[in-house]
């Protein structure tokens, strides 16, 4: 064979050889970028339910593979891609696709850095593979039922306490009919303890009326002279007789919105609270003063202080920082929740600053009525001085 005919030979060998191989390439690249089998068709009507469903809901394939979800089941971390993440419902939805039975159970999820939540799950069956899974998130209910037992149980340890005192009382006031001493002293105790259990119950009359209100609708203009004055009468016999002094300081003539009733019993809290934890011959001064849009009402004592640890607690319901100093000045336990909850349904806030063994400041801020000048320099409150 020629040379010039194995050259044309082995050219059309290559050609040949370069053509295949560019048209194998080529089909690889369409089989590559062949289009994904469409997933399985959902019943009529089902993805335009879930779109709209506020609560998480999934529908899951024979392959537990999430063919759809919505927004809050995959907010709530339920699903993430194509798969579920909790164990326990992909269990469930496993066993509702083998025997078709509606099943609901009570899972609790946890989360990395994150509280877990409590969640109830309805799983029921669609077709003989695709199974629906309804997911409800109960964290907040479940929060609500435990602050609802600990109160019914705080409430009825703390009504234990007066009322045993009483009926103790009474007892050794039969036992000592003959002595006139000790009939007036236990007498005495008596009217105590029982003041203390008139006021627990109103208190906590008073904190259920305020937990079951609506934030305000329709405040109205509440004088804020009359309410400090109110505080201060109110408090005025304990402070008389422990020779401490109850001085108004601030701008006057200024008016809030809101509830009057709920206002003066937070402020007669917070004066009340001074009064009892401050020592023989100090002050506690209240005063008033207005911003742009809000008043501030503040009460400002030379008592014990609060630890920096136990600021934070202060103002959840029964927490006492010293139970026994509690117990000796008769207090609840409860004032300082009912004030929390006078500033939420007004919109407002409170706010404490202490120092251990140097005094407090309790300020409450509530909205101010349009209209009314702000406070000047010369109306601040003085600052108090250390008792001598």
């Amino acid at each position: 064979m020629s040379p010039t005919v194995q050259a044309l030979l082995f050219a059309l060998l290559g050609a040949v050889l370069g053509g295949g191989t560019v048209l194998a390439f080529r089909i690889s690249e369409r089989q590559r970028r062949a289009p994904e089998p469409p997933e399985p068709p959902l019943p009529p009507g089902v993805a335009a339910v879930l779109s709209v469903l506020r609560s998480s809901a999934l529908v899951v394939d024979g392959s537990d593979s999430v063919l759809k979800a919505s927004a809050p089941a995959v907010a709530m971390g339920i699903v993430r891609g194509h798969e579920i993440t909790e164990r326990e419902l992909a269990d469930l939805v496993r066993q509702v696709r083998r025997d078709g039975q509606i099943r609901e159970t009570e899972l609790l999820m946890h989360r990395s850095g994150l509280p877990p939540r409590h969640v109830t799950a309805r799983v029921a069956p669609l077709s003989s593979q695709l199974v629906l899974a309804l997911v409800e998130d109960r964290t907040r209910e479940r929060r609500v039922e435990s602050i609802r037992r600990d109160f019914v149980a705080n409430v009825s340890h703390e009504l234990k306490t007066p009322v045993g005192a009483i009926k103790l009382l009474s007892d050794a006031v039969i036992d000592a009919a003959d002595d006139p001493e000790a009939v007036q002293r236990f007498a005495g105790r008596m009217h105590t303890e029982s003041d203390r259990l008139a006021r627990l119950v109103q208190q906590i009359i008073e904190l259920s009326r305020l937990q079951g209100d609506d934030p305000l609708v329709e405040p109205v203009a509440v004088d804020v002279d009359g309410i400090v004055a109110r505080a201060i009468d109110e408090s005025s016999t304990d402070a008389q007789a422990r020779s401490i002094t109850v001085t108004q300081q601030g701008q006057r003539g200024l008016a809030l919105l809101g509830n009057r009733e709920q206002v003066a019993v937070a402020l007669g809290n917070l004066v009340a609270n001074a009064v009892a934890y401050s020592p023989e011959g100090s002050t506690v001064v209240v005063s008033a003063s207005a911003h742009e849009t809000t008043v501030d009402l503040a009460v400002t004592d030379q008592g014990i202080g609060i630890p920096s640890g136990e600021i934070d607690r202060i103002f959840e319901r029964f927490y006492r920082v010293d139970p026994a100093r509690h117990r000796s000045t008769g207090g609840t336990g409860l004032g300082l929740s009912i004030v929390k909850h006078v500033a939420a349904s007004h919109g407002g806030e409170v706010r404490v600053w202490s120092v251990e063994g140097q005094g407090s400041t309790f300020t409450l801020t509530l909205p101010r009525k349009p209209g009314v000048p702000r406070a000047s320099a010369q109306d601040a409150p003085e600052p108090l001085k250390e008792n001598a």
